[in-house]
């Protein structure tokens, strides 16, 4: 998939999130977040022939609870699902290491060729930040409007993830296996 249409398929269900309930309501925002989830799941579906798990998780849980904060006009239940979908992934990542299967590295190992210590410090550090996304998400829907949690999940978390992602870089870097040449003589 082109990186600006990869771009656009995770973010924009989260900008129509915000632009909807900027418009309507938490409610419409809802739905339309939910609509938006699915067209983005069915386009990367229908371009790559497959679907990441990490998408794959949100989309359930995103349908499972904005089901849930329509049919019972409840916004406790699309507050909740960053705290659970972060917390799912904090949990797969820590029983990964657990069982000593840095599980990123299935993941992205195509992408950076890492060494093992480089993938286990690399997918500990996904899971305590899944952990801070959760535990974050639980003080901002708690403390502050309904309002402000959907500007923060949309301008908030995403620059305090892609912050936290560059910030991963010495790491990769000084766990990055030295390249390897298939040049034949």
């Amino acid at each position: 998939m082109p990186p600006l249409l990869k771009i656009i398929m995770d973010l924009g269900p989260l900008l129509v999130f915000f632009g909807a309930n900027y418009q309507f309501d938490i409610y419409v925002a809802t739905g339309a977040f939910m609509i938006a989830v699915a067209i983005s799941l069915t386009v990367t579906y229908a371009m790559e022939r497959t679907i990441a798990p990490m998408p794959l998780v949100t989309g359930v849980v995103v349908m499972v609870f904005g089901g849930l904060t329509i049919y019972l006009q409840d916004e406790l239940f699309i507050k909740l699902k960053p705290t659970i979908v972060n917390t799912i992934f904090a949990t797969v990542l820590f029983a990964g290491l657990m069982f000593e299967r840095p599980l990123i590295k299935f993941l992205f190992e195509q992408v950076f060729p890492l060494t093992d210590e480089g993938w286990r410090k690399l997918t500990f550090r996904w899971a305590c930040f899944f952990v801070f996304l959760a535990v974050l998400n639980e003080v901002v829907w708690r403390n502050f409007s309904t309002d402000f949690w959907v500007a923060f999940k949309v301008w908030g978390v995403f620059p305090i993830t892609m912050i936290f992602a560059a910030a991963q870089l010495p790491l990769m870097q000084t766990h990055q296996l030295p390249e390897t040449s298939d040049k034949t003589a």
